[in-house]
């Protein structure tokens, strides 16, 4: 009989955490808006939305993914595993007993609101995948790892609680909104595939909307105004060893928004290659060259779906940068600068006023006093003119800059290496 009443006694303990499990799943909706699979943030922004599965992860489901719809102001999205009753109000990872791959940043929060450097930052298009190898689970401990796009960032040992560990989606800004898939499967075998397909995404330092296939970029941003630039920039800076690098219009999208030139490594992800000081670049959709100013000028003819655009540096040949010590000897004649002519070069719009020239170079001389080289752009293999420009501290990274929906790159950033 004794052993009949505590057996009903658990069961009614059982049934109270179920109903405290439903409030506190009621709570979340304040925060979170769920319909169907997709997960919404609905704060102001000062509060965290936090979303926790209602069952954890097993043998038989030892994985999800989660697909950013939208990044929304900040990008705050935060996917992880969390304790069954963890506190709605704080971001997966930031408490003790979680861990969470955080979108904004690319770190990794284990328990701590103070995160690790983990892997690349996460934009609209992305998938964020969280697992476990159940088979390495051994004295409360388990393999958590995280996947982007199909493809593992890395793993670390985590302690496994009684209850097991819930997958939970954490959200910040407005506007962010998820797609939810906690019946993922994830294939060790596709995922070294994958890996072959998108090794290049390791040439690229920074992506902020646009997603990397290969040696294709894709604009994933929404394409609304100025503020929705999509960047990408290399991993590293032009050199005397690799001094070019070229970008084959694929998809010209709406309004073929795609500028291509060089920029500062801290430079804004919300601006347009030329746009901002420590920029210069070629945009395609007006031909233009904008050199640290939002204005640019006639410099070549527009470029469209199939055109090449390529990017250059002519550096002198006493240049070194971080450290080389051997300087290539290329030496292009039909593009070196020739002495009197003025700071832009251009096969199709020269100017012919020698004080505008002047007075466009007191400006430049002043904006720094850093080395001088001739950045040049080319056209499906014709120079389309030059300019001198201050290479600022830490080099100059090739950018590419999106604007507009459907917009499709091929980058070759090697394209003279064989």
């Amino acid at each position: 009989m004794d052993d009949i009443n505590q057996h009903y006694r658990f069961l009614n303990w059982r049934r109270r955490i179920r109903d405290v499990r439903a409030v506190r799943f009621q709570e979340r909706y304040k925060r979170m808006l769920k319909n169907g699979d997709t997960l919404s943030y609905q704060g102001n922004s000062d509060e965290v939305g936090c979303y926790v599965a209602p069952s954890p992860l097993s043998k038989g489901n030892c994985y999800f993914e989660v697909t950013i719809m939208d990044t929304g102001v900040r990008g705050t999205i935060a996917v992880g595993l969390v304790p069954q009753f963890y506190k709605l109000d704080h971001q997966p990872g930031w408490l003790p007993q979680s861990v969470a791959y955080h979108a904004d940043d690319g770190k990794l929060y284990d328990g701590n609101p103070v995160g690790q450097q983990f892997g690349p930052k996460c934009n609209r298009g992305d998938r964020i995948g969280c697992g476990i190898y159940c088979d390495t689970i051994e004295a409360g401990l388990t393999t958590v790892f995280f996947t982007k796009n199909g493809k593992e960032v890395g793993s670390l040992v985590f302690p496994v609680a009684a209850e097991g560990l819930f997958p939970a989606i954490g959200m910040h800004s407005l506007g962010e909104e998820v797609r939810l898939d906690l019946q993922a499967e994830w294939d060790m075998e596709e995922a070294d595939s994958v890996m072959m397909v998108d090794s290049h995404e390791d040439d690229w330092g920074r992506l902020y909307d646009i997603r990397v296939t290969g040696t294709l970029l894709e604009y994933v941003g929404k394409g609304k105004s100025i503020l929705d630039v999509g960047l990408a920039q290399a991993r590293q800076p032009l050199s005397t060893r690799c001094h070019y690098f070229e970008v084959e219009i694929v998809d010209a999208g709406e309004k073929c928004y795609i500028a291509l030139g060089l920029a500062r490594r801290d430079y804004p992800k919300n601006r347009h290659p030329g746009w901002s000081q420590g920029s210069v670049a070629y945009h395609a959709d007006d031909g233009k060259i904008f050199h640290g100013s939002g204005v640019g000028e006639p410099f070549g003819p527009r470029c469209i779906e199939g055109d090449i655009m390529g990017c250059g540096i002519m550096f002198p040949r006493d240049y070194i940068l971080d450290g080389e010590d051997d300087i290539d000897e290329w030496d292009p004649l039909e593009v070196l600068p020739r002495q009197g002519e003025g700071r832009i070069q251009n096969v199709l719009y020269l100017n012919d006023d020698e004080e505008e020239e002047e007075e466009e170079g007191d400006e430049l001389d002043q904006e720094h006093d850093g080395r001088k080289v001739m950045v040049f752009f080319t056209r499906n293999g014709k120079l389309m003119g030059r300019r001198e420009v201050v290479v600022p501290p830490g080099g100059f990274y090739p950018t590419v800059g999106m604007l507009s929906s459907g917009e499709k790159v091929k980058v070759d950033l090697h394209p003279l290496s064989g």
